[in-house]
C-alpha cells in the first residue's frame, strides 16, 4: 500500500499544480481580453492590431463558460464599448 499511497500523493501535487497554472492562464486570458476590448484599433500600428486580431481570435475558441471565468479572474467584464473593471 505503500507505493499506491505515494502514486496518490504525486497525482494529487500535480493536480494542485494544473490547478495554479490553470488559474494563471485565466488571468492572463482575461487581462488579454480586458486590454484587447479597450483598445480604439483606428489609433494603433497596423502590427499592433494584427497581434490584438490573433489574440482575440484565440481567445474567442474559448468556451463561453472558460472565458467568464477568466474575466472573473481579473475582475472585469467586457461590454459592447469597452471594459468595465469591478
Amino acid at each position: 500500500m505503500p507505493h499506491r499511497d505515494q502514486e496518490i500523493s504525486l497525482l494529487r501535487d500535480e493536480l494542485e499544480m494544473l490547478m495554479g497554472e490553470r488559474q494563471l492562464l485565466l488571468q492572463i486570458v482575461g487581462a488579454a481580453a480586458s486590454l484587447i476590448a479597450g483598445l480604439d484599433s483606428k489609433r494603433l500600428p497596423v502590427a499592433a492590431v494584427e497581434a490584438a486580431d490573433l489574440v482575440s481570435t484565440r481567445i474567442n475558441r474559448l468556451p463561453e463558460e472558460t472565458l467568464q471565468d477568466a474575466l472573473q479572474a481579473v475582475h472585469a467584464e467586457i461590454e459592447e464599448r469597452g471594459v468595465e473593471a469591478h
